[in-house]
């Protein structure tokens, strides 16, 4: 049994009445870009892209990664095999756990938005 929920829907295409964070977050030298935005509920969510490479991420909170562009293949922590993810669809990752992302060609767009526990 899998541990991955995908789910298929409507991912936005713009956020109004938000803040946007101009400094970016970068990681692995510039493969991961993202920039926060933050809303008036106090929820955070990035935007970002991965360029081709493989990749760990660590989370604290909970998170939704919904992919708007490209694909990838996706490992969560604990499990042995991974999955592959194309535009308009998502998968949650538990706080404090993690997943491998490797992008394979072109660049994989997200939103990922921080789930309250």
């Amino acid at each position: 049994m899998s541990d991955y929920l995908i789910l298929m829907s409507k991912i936005p295409e713009q956020f109004s009445n938000v803040t946007a964070v101009a400094k970016a977050n970068i990681y692995f030298d510039g493969k991961v870009v993202s920039h926060s935005i933050l809303f008036p509920d106090g929820s955070k969510k990035t935007l970002g892209m991965i360029y081709p490479g493989s990749f760990h991420f660590g989370t604290q909170l909970a998170e939704r990664m919904e992919i708007i562009a490209g694909n990838c293949r996706v490992k969560l922590d604990g499990q042995s095999q991974g999955k592959e993810f194309a535009a308009g669809q998502s998968f949650d990752v538990a706080a404090n756990s993690g997943f491998d992302i490797e992008v394979e060609k072109g660049i994989c767009e997200y939103i990922c938005s921080f789930l309250k526990s």
